[in-house]
């Protein structure tokens, strides 16, 4: 372990979850976290498929449960999840089984060696991947590329879920976004900063909407406007 981390608040935010909520927090409780205390922050955005019911069976010690009263959005839970967050280093985990718990000893590295003060997981950089959905990955290339041009980075995966940086880097940052557009925004506004970005290749289990996946196109155009927004006007 990192000289000065000591806790890692791991960032959960659910919708209607209810059919791999418990698996992924059992995931998480397993994952190696390399020697870091772990402080799980759940923010229930207003469930309603019975994910509000398995939370309330599965309350345990080192979980925090906040529930909103009504669905915001992913970047609204983040910054909820954020304000109760006291680790030293934050990791931000989707509760869809797409993304594994498994690489979080590659993802907390850099951070621990004190390489780095941001670590992105690419599903575009290695590691195993499921085949699908290419109009999806096009979308996430080409929003990559232009928030790299715009961020001066050169990241392969700038809308990875899995996010991970010292507490520190988000003190005093204001956030807005309430859905989908955290991703750009939090890219937009560390690299603003001339914190250090490292990138590692993660693995990934992706779903189709008949599984449950929740972005849809309408994200990927407003993700256009984001990109600009949060590099010149917020």
């Amino acid at each position: 372990m990192g000289d000065n981390f000591h806790r890692l608040s791991i960032l959960i935010p659910v919708f209607n979850e209810v059919n791999t909520i418990e698996e992924i927090l059992r995931r998480v409780r397993a994952a190696d976290s390399c020697g870091l205390e772990k402080e799980i922050v759940l923010v229930d955005d207003a469930s309603t498929d019975g994910t509000s019911d398995a939370l309330k069976r599965i309350q345990k010690d080192g979980l925090k449960i906040l529930s909103h009263p009504f669905n915001r959005g992913k970047g609204a839970a983040l910054r909820s999840a954020l304000e109760q967050a006291t680790g030293d280093i934050v990791l931000i985990q989707d509760a869809d089984l797409e993304y594994d718990p498994s690489d979080y000893p590659c993802l907390l590295r850099p951070i621990l060696d004190h390489r780095a003060d941001v670590v992105y997981g690419s599903r575009f950089a290695g590691g195993t991947h499921r085949v699908l959905l290419f109009w999806h990955y096009l979308a996430n290339r080409l929003l990559t590329l232009l928030s790299n041009m715009l961020c001066n980075l050169n990241l392969t995966d700038m809308e990875t879920c899995y996010k991970v940086f010292r507490r520190q880097c988000v003190e005093g940052l204001k956030l807005t976004s309430e859905r989908f557009g955290i991703e750009p925004e939090l890219t937009a506004k560390l690299a603003r900063r001339r914190y250090r970005f490292y990138e590692t290749g993660i693995n990934y289990a992706g779903r189709d909407y008949t599984e449950g996946k929740k972005i849809i196109w309408k994200d990927g155009l407003a993700a256009l406007w984001f990109i600009f927004r949060y590099r010149f006007f917020d």
